[in-house]
């Protein structure tokens, strides 16, 4: 390498502007590897993996679903899409026997009944039972937020964020209650919402036994025990133990006296 950074072929006097162009290059000319990418000079072995890997630099997806069309640039992606369509699971769990449509799903699943998390954080050393959630984790400490709102800009760490953050904007609302019809912009939402109509209230409170439908409520109500009141009126100093109450306090009393 100069001091320029370029590397240059000790074969030929073509140059690079990484180690690895250089290796794959030189793996070439030597023959211990005889094909190449000419895009980016990573080598493969067989014609096959070379033709598939040219998709990630064309973005052709030659393979396509006959039910709604998506496109994908493997086959193997093909039919594991189309097992969304089909229902079909093959690959099942010797421990609980639940069925996954991809087998490295059922090993992302397995990792819960053996406790094994092989993808550790370089940072702060908490480890993960797959690859996808330390690389989120890992936006914790570098701050980086890839997904951005085309309409007015604000960035989030996961796509599904994003997903959810852009309804606002649409006013999408994609899961209605079977029971009223009321619809919601989140699924949770909906889940806490149906409760109204169950009576269902899981969270139980371990001191006194009362029972809330969703989790912030119980979390509120054992400030109760606790003495806990986290939320200070910015114009009194006054605390409460929930914003809302917070809220209603600048509003009732403050407001009033403008």
């Amino acid at each position: 390498m100069t001091d320029t950074g370029i590397y240059f072929s000790q074969f030929c006097n073509q140059t690079f502007n990484n180690a690895n162009g250089v290796h794959s290059h030189e793996n070439v000319i030597t023959e211990q590897t005889p094909l190449q990418c000419d895009v980016c000079f990573k080598t493969f072995t067989c014609l096959s993996k070379l033709v598939t890997h040219n998709r990630t630099h064309t973005g052709e997806k030659p393979y396509a679903c006959n039910v709604c069309g998506k496109s994908f640039s493997r086959q193997h992606y093909l039919v594991r899409h189309n097992r969304m369509h089909t229902g079909e699971k093959p690959y099942a769990c010797n421990v609980c026997g639940q069925s996954f449509s991809d087998k490295s799903t059922l090993v992302r699943h397995n990792r819960m009944h053996t406790g094994e998390k092989p993808y550790a954080c370089n940072v702060c050393g908490q480890s993960f039972s797959d690859k996808s959630t330390l690389v989120r984790h890992n936006r914790m400490h570098t701050g980086e937020k890839p997904y951005t709102c085309n309409v007015c800009g604000k960035s989030f760490t996961r796509q599904g964020r994003l997903v959810l953050h852009n309804r606002i904007h649409t006013g999408e609302k994609p899961y209605a209650c079977n029971v009223c019809g009321r619809s919601f912009s989140r699924q949770d939402h909906l889940v806490i919402h149906n409760r109204t109509h169950t009576g269902e209230k899981p969270y139980a409170c371990k001191v006194c036994g009362r029972s809330f439908s969703e989790t912030g409520s119980l979390v509120i109500h054992n400030r109760i025990h606790t003495g806990e009141r986290p939320f200070e009126c910015g114009q009194c100093e006054k605390t409460f133990s929930s914003s809302s109450n917070c809220k209603r306090h600048t509003l009732n009393v403050h407001t009033k006296c403008l």
